[in-house]
């Protein structure tokens, strides 16, 4: 049986591959997975679209929460597994990145034109007039209307919350859109129970149709929102690649996998490539 890191070498190596990183890409730059390793020890179900709209007390725990947990995502940094997908970006062998993640660590990397499937934390809009600002602004407005605001964080979750203890969370204040003066602040993301807008589908659905492979990266592809596009290529005679700890629900698909850390295989795939095309005298 062939080795598995070889036949994603030789895979990705005749380029035009799409990319589809999943929560698992990110685990090592200190941000948990909802299903991997790291997902285990969540306590709190996430925040749904409906909870969030319908609910004040749940929409201000979210947001003591996230207030906090923003502080854990903004100092996160790309780690070797984002440096080389960007690298692989640069050496012309990745067509398009496609990511389930909000955290913006591909963009970070360097990568280019990456497809935020369900959209980036780093970003706040308004449920009533529509207007988008930065967390970094939004940041600021909480702290000011909530001077002294300290918690015991208890864990930290994907997508940018943190465990608090409710008793500290009672008095925390939220903010409205300064715009309109009324509207609900909300991440610029896809909760659960959200639909991803039909545009950004149909712009990933396009890449991986102009694909010549599909390399899954850290998802377990659990949900349908990433399991589409493995069933996609599938459907179209598109190879797929799969880079994840643990079983993918996108595993009978695949025609390459490799169950390890995206940290040691994405290097190495990207050193193996390099070396290859310095090696035939193109430049990466």
């Amino acid at each position: 049986m062939p080795d598995p890191l070889s036949a994603l070498t030789d895979l990705v190596a005749g380029g035009g591959v799409a990319v589809l990183s999943g929560a698992g890409l990110s685990t090592e730059s200190g941000i948990p997975d909802y299903r991997g390793p790291t997902g285990a020890a969540r306590k709190f179900a996430p925040m749904t679209y409906q909870t969030f709209t319908r609910d004040a007390a749940a929409r201000r725990r979210y947001w003591a929460r996230s207030h906090v947990g923003w502080q854990v995502m903004d100092r996160a940094e790309p780690n070797a597994g984002h440096q080389a997908v960007a690298a692989l970006q640069r050496a012309g062998l990745v067509s398009a990145i496609l990511t389930q993640n909000v955290d913006g660590l591909h963009q970070a990397a360097g990568a280019r034109n990456v497809v935020e499937l369900h959209g980036s934390i780093d970003r706040v809009v308004c449920l009533g007039c529509g207007q988008t600002t930065t967390r970094t602004e939004l940041a600021a407005r909480l702290r000011a209307a909530n001077p002294g605001f300290a918690a015991l964080v208890l864990g930290v979750n994907p997508d940018g919350d943190v465990d608090l203890d409710d008793a500290a969370v009672e008095a925390f204040r939220p903010v409205d859109c300064l715009r309109c003066r009324a509207g609900l602040l909300k991440p610029d993301v896809v909760f659960f129970g959200e639909s991803v807008p039909v545009e950004r589908v149909d712009h990933c659905f396009a890449a991986v149709a102009d694909a010549r492979a599909l390399l899954v990266l850290g998802s377990s592809l659990t949900v349908m929102s990433g399991r589409r596009f493995v069933l996609r290529a599938a459907k179209l005679g598109i190879p797929v690649a799969i880079v994840n700890q643990g079983e993918t629900r996108g595993d009978p698909y695949a025609a390459v996998k490799v169950d390890a850390p995206l940290g040691t295989v994405l290097p190495a795939l990207s050193r193996a490539l390099t070396l290859a095309q310095s090696g035939s005298g193109n430049s990466p």
